[in-house]
C-alpha cells in the first residue's frame, strides 16, 4: 500500500510549477500573439502561451517526479506508475488571454487514485494565487497569504452567481436550468472563467458554475472549493472529477437549493 503523500511538500511544488509557468506564459500576453482555433462547435482559441506554459510545467514534473502521470489540455496524457496524476490547464480562459484581459489563469491540479486532492489557480498579472489541499485552502496575494472560507447562511434569493457565459449552456435543457437559477438569484456575473470558483471559495460570491467542463478545467479547482468549506456537484449526476456540468456553492444548503431550482 502506498504511503499517504506529503501534501505540504507537493503544494510547495505546485506553487513552484505556477511560478515557472508564469515566466513562460507572460511574454505572450498582450503581444497580439498568433491565435489558432481548435476543432469543435465553438470558437476555441489556443496560443503559443498555452503551449509554452504547459511545456514548462511538464518539464519540471518529469524532472522531479518522473513516475507521476500527467494530463494536460495541450499535450494530452503521460501515463505514470504512481497513484498521483497532475492535471494541467496552462491558460484557462484563453479567450480572455487573447483579448488582453487578466481574468485567465493557470490551473494545476493533482489527483490521488483518481480523486482531486490538491489544486492551484494562478493569475500572475494580478498577483493572485489560490490553492487548496486536504488541510484547507489559501489565497496568496503578492506574497501575503490568508486562509479561504466560503460565505455561509446565504439563500438563493440573496446569492451572487458567477459563470463564464450564458451562451455556453448550449443544450435547451442546460439553458433552461441556468435561466431558472439566474432568475432566482440576486446577481449574476459573466466572464470570470476559473476566477469565479476562487471568488466563491474566498466568500465574495456564493455560486460558481460552468457547463461542459473538461477534467483539467475543474480538477485543480475542486480542492480550493472544498478546502474553503464549499460544496460541489455535477448537476446531471456524473462524476465531477471527470468534468461535465459543474456547480459549486458556499454551503450545502445553498447547493441543494440551487439544484432543486434547476431540476424543477
Amino acid at each position: 500500500m502506498m504511503r499517504t503523500p506529503d501534501w505540504a511538500e507537493l503544494t510547495r511544488f505546485a506553487i513552484a510549477l505556477a511560478q515557472e509557468s508564469a515566466a513562460a506564459i507572460l511574454p505572450y500576453f498582450r503581444r497580439n500573439t498568433a491565435v489558432e482555433v481548435k476543432d469543435g462547435p465553438v470558437w476555441d482559441p489556443v496560443t503559443e502561451g498555452d503551449r509554452a506554459g504547459e511545456r514548462a510545467i511538464r518539464a519540471m514534473i518529469e524532472q522531479h517526479y518522473p513516475n507521476h502521470g500527467i494530463l494536460g489540455e495541450e499535450y494530452g496524457v503521460k501515463e505514470g506508475t504512481s497513484a498521483l496524476t497532475w492535471v494541467l490547464d496552462p491558460v484557462d480562459g484563453t479567450r480572455s488571454f487573447v483579448c488582453g484581459m487578466p481574468t485567465w489563469a493557470t490551473l494545476i491540479g493533482l489527483s490521488f487514485e483518481g480523486r482531486p486532492v490538491l489544486g492551484l489557480m494562478n493569475q500572475p498579472v494580478v498577483g493572485d494565487m489560490f490553492y487548496g489541499n486536504p488541510d484547507g485552502a489559501w489565497h496568496d496575494y503578492r506574497g501575503t497569504t490568508s486562509p479561504l472560507a466560503t460565505r455561509k447562511g446565504i439563500s438563493l434569493n440573496r446569492a451572487a452567481v458567477g459563470t463564464t457565459a450564458p451562451e455556453l449552456y448550449r443544450s435547451e435543457e442546460n439553458q433552461r436550468r441556468f435561466q431558472a437559477l439566474r432568475a432566482k438569484a440576486q446577481l449574476t456575473r459573466y466572464g470570470g472563467d476559473a476566477y469565479f470558483f476562487c471568488m466563491m471559495a474566498a466568500g465574495h460570491i456564493d455560486i460558481a458554475m460552468d457547463c461542459g467542463l473538461q477534467p483539467y478545467d475543474i480538477t485543480p479547482l475542486l480542492p480550493i472549493v472544498t478546502g474553503a468549506g464549499g460544496f460541489a456537484a455535477e448537476w446531471t449526476g456524473g462524476d465531477i472529477a471527470k468534468g461535465g456540468n459543474v456547480i459549486t456553492a458556499g454551503s450545502h444548503a445553498l447547493l441543494d437549493e440551487a439544484l432543486a431550482i434547476m431540476a424543477s
